[in-house]
This record gives structure tokens, C-alpha cells and sequence, in this order.
């Protein structure tokens, strides 16, 4: 016997996330099946990329059969660019990186204090404009920490200073903001289902909030963070005179400082609802039935560590499979994770690419040769 006790499932399902610098969710799932069925030739394996609403949420949902929809948009710099989001069946999802993301800055240019998320309100209102009547705003990866004030800007909100002018874009000119107007906001949002997706939950402010924690991911020197967090709770102030004691209470909740704070600009403004990012995306991209027909669950991404057990997609995955008592079993290309901890998680056992190529550069670059090695020892161990 192998460590494995699953003898010749009849289905295995492939549904993990990106290796991200590497590999897609898509091109691990592919890589993953042709190391399985060179074991194992014939073998039922069924592919479902997943994302917990971070970058790579619009992708998966294409590979699960969303039409891809492109538009021009502002990126966070203010430069013109071209995002995408996905449509299928009155149900968008928009993935707000595509817009607003890191991933669109110069290589080595940050602007923390003046990004602006004016973009990721534009692909909202393209995604209204293609019929959308639900709408999954995967928040994650981005440049910004602007408070989604530039988001409620695109979609016809005001904010102003003291001279009756626009403040500036990003988080940074929110210090000089004296009013806001809300009344011009897209009014199709009130009969829309719109569902913020982040595995954040983080409020806007303070030691836990959005410029303390990540601000520095995005360039925020100490005196940027603090900048921004005064900047934050001074627009929060200023949205309670437009909309009440609410802007208070949603600057608390959680997923207010997700993406930089556009969780509290979609919660307090647009009527959004916040759910685990993994959990809604599981819903959206068909999980349940494919688990339905699974024996064997493979999930992953490039680092499986203590982030991963805190709504991270492979445990999500492993959380709906071992509620099925399905065996779940994991790929990704750094093991952080003790066995027991793998165990609590719902994961039999992980598989790292380094475990291969102890070369952390080598691991990357070689990675697709590498996840096939990886599978075929997953179908030799399980699938025998």
C-alpha cells in the first residue's frame, strides 16, 4: 500500500488556483491532468480552475463558460487600458485588479498615495450596461488604497473640497475632501445583487486596516500609511454627513479595507453584500455539481502556508470536499504547512514542487515540467 487509500477513483477533479509569477489556474489544471493520465491513461478527470476573488477570478470564470467582455478603462495611474470582465446568464463577474490591479504599474513605480480605482467603477458600470442583474466584485491585488472613492466617482458620485472642487485621484487628496455628493450614483445599483468576493476582512482603519497592513505591499512609506489612514477616517467622517451613522459602522466591518478600502466604497455606497471571496466563487463557477461527480479532489496554488487556512482557495475547496467525504489532496510550489495543519484543513497531503527542484528560481521557471512530475507521483500514490 501507498500513503494513498483511494483505489482507482472513477472521477478526479482538478480545482485549484493560480501558481501565481508561474502558472494560471487554467495551465495547472492542464499540466495536472497530463501527469495523472500518463499513469493513468483513460482516466475521468474533470478540470475547474478556482480564484478566491483576487487576480485570476475573471479567467476562471471563462474556463467555467462566462463570455469574456472587454472595455476600455482608466488604469490606477489614470492611463487608459483595456480590462475585462465575464457575463453569463444576468450574473458578472468583475475582478477589480483587472482595472486597478499592481500588475499595471511600471515595473518598480508605486504610487500609494494617488492610485485611484476610478477604473474598477468603470468595469462595474460596463458589466450594468451588459445586463448584469447580479454582480460578484472579486476585491484583491490592487494598487490603490483610495477608499473606492474613485470607484463612486466613475459611477457618478462627487467629492469635493473646500473651494467646490474634485479632490484628486487616490487616497492622499482625501485629507482635503469637505463634501460629499452621492445622490448622482448610477441608480441601476438598487435593483442589482452586487457581492463583494475577498478573503479580507480587514476594517479601513487603524492598526488592522487598510493602509497599516497593506499600504506598505503598494509603496506607502510609514509617513504614506499614516497619511492614508488619517486621509481614510477623514472621508469616513465626511460620507457619515451624506448617508449617516452607517459610514461609521461599515468603516468597521469587515471587508472595509479590502483592495485598499474599495470594500467600504462598494458596502456603503453601492449596497453590497460581503461574502467569503472562495465561497462565492464556488457557487458562481459550479463546484457543487462537480464535486457531485468526484471521488478524488486535487486543489493548490504556489504557496500553500498560513495564509491558505484564512480563506485562501485550497481551503475552501478542501472545506467543501471533505463535507462530501471526499479525499483531498494538494499541489502548489512552497510547502509551508505541517501535516497536522494540512490535516485540519481537510488536505490528506500536499505535493510542493520543491520538493523536486529545491531551487526556488528554477522551481518557477520550470514549474509546468515540474507539476506533471508532481501528478503522476499524485496518481501513482492514489490512483493505483
Amino acid at each position: 500500500m501507498t500513503d494513498g487509500a483511494v483505489i482507482q477513483p472513477a472521477h478526479v477533479l482538478v480545482a485549484a488556483d493560480k501558481f501565481k509569477g508561474s502558472l494560471t489556474a487554467v495551465q495547472v489544471a492542464e499540466r495536472v491532468t497530463a501527469g495523472l493520465k500518463r499513469v493513468v491513461p483513460g482516466l475521468a478527470v474533470e478540470s475547474l480552475p478556482v480564484a478566491d476573488g483576487g487576480d485570476g477570478t475573471v479567467a476562471a470564470a471563462v474556463a467555467a463558460g462566462f463570455e469574456r467582455r472587454e472595455v476600455r478603462v482608466r488604469g490606477p495611474l489614470g492611463e487608459p487600458l483595456t480590462a475585462a470582465y465575464a457575463l453569463r446568464d444576468g450574473t458578472a463577474v468583475v475582478e477589480m485588479a483587472e482595472a486597478s490591479g499592481l500588475q499595471h504599474l511600471p515595473a518598480g513605480v508605486f504610487a500609494p498615495l494617488t492610485s485611484t480605482t476610478y477604473g474598477s467603477g468603470e468595469l462595474l458600470r460596463a458589466a450594468l450596461d451588459g445586463g448584469a442583474r447580479t454582480i460578484v466584485f472579486g476585491v484583491g491585488g490592487s494598487a490603490t488604497t483610495d477608499g473606492g472613492a474613485g470607484m463612486l466617482a466613475a459611477l457618478g458620485a462627487r467629492f469635493l473640497d473646500a473651494a467646490g472642487d474634485p479632490v484628486g485621484p487616490g487616497g492622499g487628496p482625501l485629507r482635503d475632501l469637505a463634501s460629499a455628493d452621492l445622490s448622482g450614483l448610477d441608480p441601476r445599483f438598487k435593483d442589482v445583487e452586487l457581492v463583494l468576493a475577498s478573503d479580507v476582512d480587514n476594517p479601513l482603519t487603524g492598526p488592522k486596516g487598510a493602509p497599516s497592513v497593506y499600504g506598505p505591499q503598494k509603496g506607502a512609506s510609514p509617513e504614506d500609511v499614516a497619511t492614508l489612514d488619517a486621509a481614510l477616517a477623514h472621508y469616513a467622517s465626511v460620507l457619515e454627513v451624506s448617508v449617516g451613522p452607517k459610514a461609521a459602522e461599515y468603516a468597521l466591518s469587515p471587508g472595509a479595507g479590502a483592495a485598499g478600502g474599495i470594500g467600504y466604497g462598494a458596502l456603503v455606497a453601492l449596497g453590497a453584500s460581503f461574502r467569503a471571496g472562495i465561497e462565492v466563487m464556488l457557487d458562481v463557477l459550479g463546484f457543487a455539481p462537480a464535486l457531485e461527480r468526484a471521488t478524488l479532489v486535487i486543489t493548490g496554488e504556489g504557496s500553500l502556508d498560513e495564509q491558505t487556512l484564512h480563506g485562501k482557495a485550497p481551503a475552501g475547496v478542501a472545506a467543501a470536499a471533505r463535507a462530501r467525504n471526499i479525499e483531498v489532496v494538494a499541489v502548489c510550489g512552497r510547502l509551508a504547512l505541517r501535516p497536522e495543519a494540512l490535516g485540519r484543513a481537510g488536505i490528506r497531503r500536499a505535493y510542493a514542487l520543491t520538493e523536486l527542484e529545491p531551487d526556488a528560481a528554477r522551481s518557477m521557471s520550470q514549474a509546468g515540467p515540474l507539476l506533471e512530475r508532481v501528478a503522476e507521483n499524485i496518481a501513482r500514490d492514489f490512483l493505483r
